[in-house]
């Protein structure tokens, strides 16, 4: 059973800074991979992983600066205020959909983050057993540890397959690939103290991401997101700053300056929740500018851009008169990490303020695979208290666009003769809509019903003619309303 330690240090100074009591809600979610299939009761799988507390674990948070109050203690304890919305064990669900909310204490939801994500494996295994069963062999027939292996035989059960295929635990060779990896990187940087890494919602299990954590620590890299493996391993936990944070405070400035009020020691600012240039940057800055003593950082995590905005920063920051650390992640690799050396040597910004958050790119097996980034699993807050919440960022088109408020899906009845139009409608719960073609309410069922419970040869053919999905007019009306306050902090950092 996870303790509260285990998950990713960010969650610990966003509550901090942040609302821990507040009623909020989270959805889990797939950017890409065309349909997917559900193979496990979703209610039930998330309540086993909610957090045992024990005294300890105060205690070393309270060690590395993570001070948190009476509001965070409380909050973490209220499991029976947890609620699930999710569509059912059987279901299948497409890119975008919210596959489930959960609702219910700020700090108790939001720490689900990481260890909620991995259930992504067991999706992706279940759906290749139904759509390519001759994949498996090569995607699934090597593990990084046993728990990895459990997994896929356990996942494959629940979709009536055997496991036709020997799995063979590579612990040791992945170990090997890490730590090349980890040497590779500490090469380029030359100092292992500039490296840290942010892994944990990369894994496919707790054991893998301790495996690479051993070899991790032992290249010199000692710092990981993972408080748990951290307290274990020895190592230092990090994080101070997500997207959530700024979702839940509306603008990047309230939001910056409630962590900088909020928090002690190292804290990092994240530009790209709405628009990197025109409000995270500049906002960022004007924080930076008001205490230039507090030590404090600008964290780079949108990969569309990202060479302006790092410029930008450096030229705004020498303007200004401070030296704000710069830490580079999203995607980050040894050659994206050369390039940065590079650019930092040309600016002659000093080594000792510039660093680099290492996650799949460290914690990857050497061999084929099903992992986070294959669909791009998403978890992030849609409503906090009254107000809807969504990112937007710099991407083109809908790109890393979340969807607001409390989203359910409906599934039309994809097998009338002559369909053509979503494959799927988002709306909010409760909302007073009726889809326009025949459909059900999938979110919230016990079982999917025969309209929408397809048969492979149905998924195989609507995978070939890709519709998308559409939204209520409760959803539309979130999502512009996310737009007008974009528009609205947009404006205010830009005084």
């Amino acid at each position: 059973m996870p303790t509260l330690l285990d998950t990713d240090g960010y969650k610990f100074s966003m509550q901090e800074a942040g609302f821990p009591l507040r009623r909020e809600t989270f959805y889990y979610s797939h950017r890409r991979g065309g349909w997917q299939y559900n193979p496990v009761d979703i209610p039930a799988f998330i309540r086993a992983l909610l957090p045992t507390v024990r005294p300890e674990d105060y205690a070393f948070l309270d060690g590395h600066n993570y001070f948190l109050g009476g509001a965070f203690r409380d909050a973490i304890r209220r499991v029976d205020e947890v609620r699930v919305n999710a569509i059912p064990k059987g279901a299948w669900f497409y890119d975008r959909e919210p596959v489930f909310t959960v609702t219910g204490p700020s700090a108790l939801v939001s720490w689900l983050e990481p260890l909620a994500l991995q259930l992504n494996r067991r999706i992706q295994i279940a759906t290749r057993a139904l759509l390519d069963p001759a994949s498996l062999p090569e995607l699934c027939g090597n593990a990084t540890c046993e728990e990895e292996a459990t997994i896929t035989r356990e996942t494959l059960g629940t979709v009536g397959v055997t496991c036709a295929f020997p799995i063979t635990i590579e612990a040791n060779r992945y170990q090997q690939d890490v730590d090349a990896r980890v040497k590779r990187l500490v090469a380029i940087v030359e100092n292992p103290d500039r490296i840290f890494e942010v892994g944990m919602r990369a894994v496919s299990c707790p054991a893998q991401h301790e495996l690479a954590l051993a070899v991790i620590r032992d290249a010199g890299v000692l710092r990981t997101s993972n408080v748990g493996a951290a307290a274990r391993l020895g190592m230092v936990p990090v994080g101070t700053m997500g997207h959530e944070h700024i979702m839940r405070h509306g603008t990047d400035y309230a939001a910056f300056v409630a962590m900088r009020d909020r928090v002690p020691g190292f804290i990092s600012y994240l530009p790209d929740t709405f628009d990197t240039v025109a409000s995270g940057l500049p906002s960022a800055l004007r924080v930076l500018a008001e205490d230039k003593t507090r030590n404090s950082g600008i964290r780079f995590d949108s990969e569309h851009g990202i060479r302006g905005h790092y410029l930008y920063a450096v030229c705004r920051a020498r303007e200004q008169g401070f030296v704000p650390y710069l830490m580079l992640e999203s995607g980050w690799d040894d050659a994206l990490t050369t390039e940065f050396e590079r650019l930092r040597e040309l600016v002659e910004w000093p080594a000792e303020r510039q660093g680099y958050g290492i996650g799949g790119f460290l914690v990857k097996p050497g061999w084929a695979h099903l992992g986070r980034d294959t669909v791009s699993a998403v978890w992030k807050v849609t409503q906090s208290g009254d107000s809807a919440r969504m990112k937007i960022g710099d991407e083109p088109g809908q790109g890393k666009a979340s969807i607001p408020g409390r989203p359910v899906v409906w599934r039309p009845h994809l097998g009338m003769s002559g369909y053509g139009g979503p494959v799927g409608y988002v709306a909010q719960e409760g909302e007073n809509w009726t889809p326009p073609v025949p459909a059900t309410l999938l979110s919230g069922l016990d079982d999917p019903p025969p309209s929408v419970a397809f048969r492979v040869g149905e998924i195989l053919g609507f995978a070939q003619r890709p519709r998308g999905i559409a939204y209520s007019p409760g959803t539309q009306s979130l999502v512009d309303a996310a737009y007008r306050l974009r528009k609205e902090s947009i404006a205010a950092a830009m005084g």
